[in-house]
């Protein structure tokens, strides 16, 4: 063969691939993916097993264990992480570790919800029996209706799938979605069937900002602080040294009653002496500024976050029962990652 059809041959084998038109692909992907949890939410109304999987979790003295193997158990493993953040309590039980000594963990009063789109793969056939020999309660969260592990189910938590978003129809893709919001479809409807709040929530999630953002009060950040304060007949000179002294930038007013009649903040030293001549003569009742932002201590500090950033201030003066109680600053927040 020529030298010329060699170097032909290697170039046409390291050509660029086609160009791809990524945001159609991607588009039709979100999009099959979409219509497909329309099918599932109209197969909810085709049986009564979910209304009536939610209602024997509810009456359950053990645990829900979600098993699965491949993606499915994967999927499993975030449906357990969100049922055991809203108030139900879960354990992930891998389908091939479980025939290895894992079954060992499921105990009379617990329920197992089992996934897997063709409901008929080698696992799940031997996991079954086993299951059943236990006799604990089966949901099986299928896309086959007509499964082995739906026909040996007590309920069947159908998650219709034509067709997977992948071009052969092969990776797991528009199932895996379908099987993830039915399993939140599922937790929602127990997190409302027990009232669950957001203070329950915040009990359960106490680290992180979104723990802080549940549970962290004003109190717990204006009483790390001092509290800067003058008389509203103190001099200019006892008002500059309270605000440089207590670092926060401003100082709470206080009558002859005790109660809050303004603030001054290194602002309003600022504006003053471009508008005043005889310092000497100024108190502090004649540069505060009245009405200040107030927030109470046992606000969540997420909502001293919010009048800040509405009000375009950095700090706030905290009351408690009505009466001044301290300052939250911005740092304060900036400090415990709620900015």
């Amino acid at each position: 063969m020529p030298a010329s059809a060699n170097l032909a041959d290697s170039a046409a084998a390291s050509a660029a691939p086609a160009a791809l038109d990524v945001l159609t692909v991607a588009r039709q992907v979100l999009l099959e993916e979409a219509a497909a949890l329309h099918d599932v939410a109209a197969a909810l109304a085709a049986t009564p097993d979910f209304v009536n999987c939610v209602q024997a979790i509810l009456q359950l003295k053990g645990r829900v264990v979600v098993t699965g193997i491949g993606k499915s158990a994967h999927i499993a493993g975030k449906i357990v992480a969100t049922l055991n953040s809203t108030g139900t309590p879960a354990l992930f039980m891998h389908a091939a570790d479980a025939i290895h000594g894992d079954l060992g963990m499921i105990q009379p009063g617990d329920f197992v919800v089992a996934i897997s789109k063709s409901g008929d793969t080698p696992e799940i056939k031997v996991l079954v029996p086993l299951l059943r020999r236990k006799g604990v309660p089966l949901a099986a969260l299928v896309s086959n209706a007509d499964s082995y592990l739906a026909q040996q189910a007590t309920y069947v938590l159908h998650a219709p799938v034509q067709k997977e978003a992948c071009p052969n129809n092969l990776a797991p893709t528009t199932s895996t979605t379908a099987a993830l919001a039915l399993g939140d479809a599922l937790a929602v409807c127990l997190l409302e069937s027990r009232q669950f709040t957001a203070a329950d929530f915040a009990r359960l999630h106490p680290g992180g900002t979104l723990g802080k953002r549940l549970y962290l009060k004003v109190g717990d950040l204006s009483g790390q602080n001092q509290r800067p304060q003058v008389r509203d007949d103190a001099p200019l000179k006892d008002v500059l040294l309270e605000i440089s002294g207590k670092r926060l930038g401003a100082t709470a007013v206080l009558d002859a009653a005790g109660e809050l009649a303004g603030i001054i903040t290194d602002g309003d030293l600022r504006r003053m002496l471009g508008s005043f001549s005889d310092l000497e003569q100024l108190r502090a009742r004649d540069i505060l500024t009245p009405h200040p932002a107030t927030i109470d201590v046992e606000d969540f500090a997420a909502e001293a976050l919010a009048r800040m950033q509405q009000r375009n201030i950095t700090q706030l003066v905290v009351t408690e029962a009505g009466r001044f109680a301290g300052f939250i600053h911005l740092h304060d927040l900036l400090r415990e990652g709620l900015v």
